[in-house]
């Protein structure tokens, strides 16, 4: 039987108002990953936060630098899923060079269900990642992402139509 784990892609304060680049309809896509989260919660499905933290040996990088406000988990989400684990990364993909791979399998997820931020970058690298081939099936829940622009994530979506389930969080998923 397939388990499906919710992926919380790089729900960070540097993509909110306030933060150091503040993405496009931040709040419906808050309000729609408090949905998903509620609803993995209720079917007994495993949630990870995966937080991306800018590599210092790179220089100083224009947001998600290790020690700021801006690099946080949002505190919503945060409030909504606190037991969850958190996989750091350094990359758009959420599975490279990270622990992804053995949090998933720990939690026994047979099937991915992404949300998160930004849907052309960190979204689209960790559902088309070579790693998540492995899994029975990847959906992209499409109200629970966001980036700088309704055009540019409607051009995202459109992209991962091919390779992805694509729902919104009112869906089953």
């Amino acid at each position: 039987m397939s388990k499906p784990a919710l992926l919380l892609i790089d729900l960070q304060n540097d993509y909110f108002p306030g933060g150091a680049f503040a993405l496009a309809n931040t709040e419906a896509a808050l309000v729609a990953v408090e949905r998903a989260i509620r609803h993995a919660q209720e079917n007994g499905l495993p949630v990870v936060h995966v937080q991306h933290v800018a590599d210092a040996t790179q220089g100083i990088a224009p947001f998600f630098n290790a020690g700021t406000e801006g690099v946080k988990i949002h505190p919503r989400i945060l409030a909504a899923a606190p037991d969850a684990p958190v996989v750091v990364k350094h990359f758009a993909d959420s599975f490279e060079r990270t622990n992804l791979q053995s949090t998933l399998q720990a939690l026994g997820a047979t099937e991915l269900v992404l949300c998160g931020m930004m849907t052309q970058n960190c979204v689209t690298h960790t559902a088309l990642s070579r790693q998540a081939d492995a899994y029975e099936r990847v959906t992209v829940l499409t109200d629970a992402c966001t980036t700088v622009s309704e055009m540019l994530h409607a051009i995202a979506l459109h992209a991962l139509s091919t390779r992805v389930r694509l729902v919104d969080t009112a869906s089953r998923w």
